[in-house]
């Protein structure tokens, strides 16, 4: 097999987030489920914004976060994702490439802007997203470059791609290259709502292969098998997936696999300050670790540490360098 440029390449929708802290009763007045993600349009947007707090614009998407995480432990990391050449987009674009990752999507010179995804974090840290996937959706198979997927070692790709339909037939482009090129294909399902989307295809994209990798949380795992019962919601991970990882918020996390099952438990923290992006940044370290041959439970441990980072402070990327903190706690990278 022929050598890696990327490690881990991921292909999502680019958002820029904009983040308030808040409480239920404002969930309540606005009528949005706690701990949801719900699309909106432009002048939804509009409106949730002038009902905001204060807030804290920081770069986002799921994707993007994730491979924001790879870059932090030091892997070699590229983000594929369709921002507009406007204020947000150029952002966006700076504060990727400025943390190492390759970034070289084209911004769209018309049409809707960048994407903006409006987090109220309540006091338990739980995160409720309202997202307006503007220029994101955008995304196309044209966007999709052959050779970059082709030379890294693992494609990843959000559920969240399954809702635009040009983007969900870039996800499918990337997946057939990559496993002509011998590589991996991880997903993340993101969302339980939009599990309860596409639920049948999504279950067909691990049962058919296309899909060699799969990380869930427990809410969407249950969701994507219809049962309250999650031994049961993991069995049939186990009988449908070459390889699952899911996250149990403080139970820690799964990885079953080739006929093994391994419980994971989370670094401690102090104080949960915002859940947003403990599920991505577990992918990262966990895609990470994949990537350089560790054992699963060793890679489970760097995601691990990875969520716990990220929930410790406001915002959806790490702080603090992965790669130094991996090494603080004896973990390899």
């Amino acid at each position: 097999m022929a050598a890696t440029r990327y490690d881990v390449l991921g292909i999502g929708n680019a958002i820029v987030d904009v983040l308030a802290r808040t409480d239920d009763d404002f969930l309540v007045a606005h009528k949005m489920p706690k701990g949801s993600m719900s699309l909106i349009d432009e002048a939804q947007a509009r409106l949730i914004y002038q009902a905001m707090g204060p807030a804290t614009k920081a770069s986002g998407g799921s994707a993007a976060n994730t491979i924001a995480g790879v870059a932090s432990f030091g892997g070699r990391a590229a983000f594929v994702g369709k921002v507009k050449d406007d204020e947000l987009g150029r952002a966006f674009t700076h504060d990727i490439r400025a943390i190492g990752v390759a970034f070289d999507t084209p911004p769209a010179q018309d049409g809707p802007t960048t994407a903006s995804c409006y987090i109220f974090v309540t006091p338990d840290g739980e995160r409720t997203m309202n997202t307006y996937l503007g220029a994101a959706q955008n995304l196309s198979p044209a966007d999709v470059i052959d050779q970059d997927i082709a030379d890294s070692s693992i494609t990843y790709l959000e559920g969240y791609l399954w809702d635009p339909k040009d983007a969900k037939e870039a996800f499918r482009k990337a997946a057939k290259i990559a496993h002509g090129a011998g590589r991996t294909v991880a997903l993340t399902l993101s969302d339980s709502f939009c599990v309860d989307r596409y639920r049948a295809e999504f279950i067909e994209l691990v049962k058919g292969g296309t899909v060699d990798l799969l990380f869930a949380n427990e809410h969407e795992l249950r969701s994507l098998y219809e049962t309250g019962d999650f031994d049961a919601a993991l069995e049939a991970l186990k009988r449908d997936a070459k390889l699952g990882v899911v996250t149990r918020s403080e139970k820690g996390a799964v990885v079953v696999g080739a006929g093994k099952t391994d419980a994971v438990p989370v670094f401690p923290v102090q104080r949960v300050v915002d859940a947003t992006g403990a599920g991505d940044l577990f992918a990262a370290g966990f895609l990470h670790g994949y990537a350089k041959g560790l054992p699963h439970t060793d890679s489970a441990r760097l995601g691990a540490l990875a969520a716990a980072e990220v929930i410790s402070h406001i915002g959806a990327r790490p702080l603090k360098k992965l790669s130094d903190l991996a090494k603080e706690n004896g973990l390899k990278v």
